[in-house]
């Protein structure tokens, strides 16, 4: 309801499936759930510009005023491991520096890898989440709250030029742009969120390096050097569910029990969005991503039609266990409707893509089955 696919929640599309009925009907009757979400919907709507303002103008700053682009540049390359696909000559380093001191290029760069479904609807989570914890604990204070919010959502942003390089499929003019720009963006997340709490730093690291683990199987899957098992498949979703599960423990300033509630929560969702992600990348892509569980279950199967019907009932088993955080929680807390309202969107979201599939892209079905017959 706030990404780049917002139409999929207009009325006709929700009433063509079971969850989006619910969510239909929760609006319909302007229930907590439905006031609860579009209250901080038009919450982060409200605050998103001044994020935006505050990532280009804290890049810009780190770019302009760094001495050492190069050393900036190895660090960056030495703490994701080593990628090479990532990285620049010292020629390219600094051409590119020059170039990209100019706020006119800088800024439409992050306006690109901004352009994201990640962003869009993680942002209004975060606001309610920290809404939570602040709840409970008599918290009030609005930097905190923008640099802890602005530092994992800038963190989750390194993701999108990072795979627009790796996988080569998006923005191919600017993509030496992203790999000069990509290690100011860590350093801004870290930075902000270093300037929270004690203890909340050393929790995003870990889980940064816990997403890197997973973005590095993710690849040896795709180039075929690890073989496509449940295993290894369920290793390479470390990139959804360590990104999202660490920044909802970051919510809570990484103090339980909240912390394991929202991380529990936030984990499994991320991961059942990421099994709709890859039934809507093959409409779009018209091919089975690979790495992904549609091309595991159809494998297994040798059928695509129950690869994608396996798919979706993965993702309700994800979705069930991001459901046993909400039973986790008070009934008293405020921000529970909106969880509640939040996971249907998540439900219906991943429902309308295999329905789109399986109902009207019958020629995509046939296609991605004779491909797999040829294997």
């Amino acid at each position: 309801m706030s990404g780049k696919d917002d139409y999929i929640f207009r009325k006709q599309n929700l009433l063509t499936t079971q969850s989006g009925r619910k969510i239909f009907k929760s609006g319909l009757m302007k229930d907590k759930k439905y006031t609860s979400f579009k209250f901080y919907l038009n919450k982060s709507k409200k605050e998103y510009d001044g994020f935006v303002q505050r990532y280009k103008d804290g890049i810009y700053g780190l770019i302009k005023s760094d001495s050492t682009p190069m050393q900036t540049h190895r660090d960056f390359i030495k703490e994701i491991g080593g990628t090479h696909e990532l990285e620049l000559s010292s020629q390219e380093i600094e051409s590119l520096k020059l170039k990209l001191e100019d706020p006119t290029d800088l800024f439409d760069r992050i306006n690109r890898i901004l352009n994201s479904n990640f962003i869009k609807m993680t942002f209004p989570v975060f606001y309610a989440l920290f809404d939570g914890y602040a709840e409970r604990t008599g918290l009030n204070d609005d930097k905190m709250r923008n640099n802890l919010i602005d530092g994992h959502l800038i963190a989750i942003d390194l993701s999108e030029p990072m795979d627009r390089i790796l996988d080569k499929d998006e923005d191919l003019d600017y993509l030496e742009d992203y790999k000069f720009i990509n290690p100011y963006i860590l350093l801004l997340a870290k930075q902000k969120i270093s300037e929270t709490a004690p203890g909340v730093l050393e929790e995003f690291q870990s889980g940064f390096d816990d997403a890197l683990l997973g973005q590095q199987i993710d690849y040896e899957l795709k180039t075929k050097k690890l073989e496509l098992t449940y295993d290894n498949l369920e290793q390479s979703y470390k990139k959804y569910r360590s990104v999202l599960g660490t920044a909802g423990r970051n919510m809570s300033l990484n103090q339980r029990p909240l912390s394991e509630i929202y991380y529990i929560g936030m984990a499994k969702a991320a991961e059942c969005v990421g099994c709709g992600n890859e039934i809507q990348d093959a409409i779009v892509t018209k091919g089975i991503k690979s790495p992904s569980w549609p091309l595991f279950y159809s494998s297994l199967t040798h059928d695509v039609k129950s690869g994608f019907r396996l798919t979706l009932e993965k993702s309700k088993s994800y979705l069930y266990e991001a459901s046993l955080a909400l039973e986790m929680l008070d009934n008293d807390i405020k921000i529970k409707p909106f969880l509640e309202f939040l996971f249907l969107t998540v439900s219906h979201y991943n429902e309308f893509w295999y329905r789109e599939l399986v109902t009207k892209r019958g020629d995509l079905l046939h296609k991605f089955q004779n491909e797999l017959d040829k294997k």
